[in-house]
């Protein structure tokens, strides 16, 4: 799983969580340590504004 450098808003402990879970047999981190604890500091959560309620309330079946 590589992470670089970039805004601090996409490195999340959630998106360092989801990268850890997903692994099926190996997980391989290439970073840098500062980021990685970065990441695990980092617990802002924004909401995501992505219409799947309002998706899922209209499907025509």
């Amino acid at each position: 799983m590589p992470i670089a450098p970039s805004s601090p808003i996409l490195l999340t402990r959630n998106l360092l969580y989801t990268g850890i879970t997903r692994a099926k047999k190996l997980l391989i981190i290439i970073s840098n340590e500062n980021i990685i604890d970065f990441m695990i500091k980092n617990i802002d959560s924004k909401k995501r504004n992505t219409g799947l309620e309002y998706k899922m309330k209209n499907i025509q079946i």
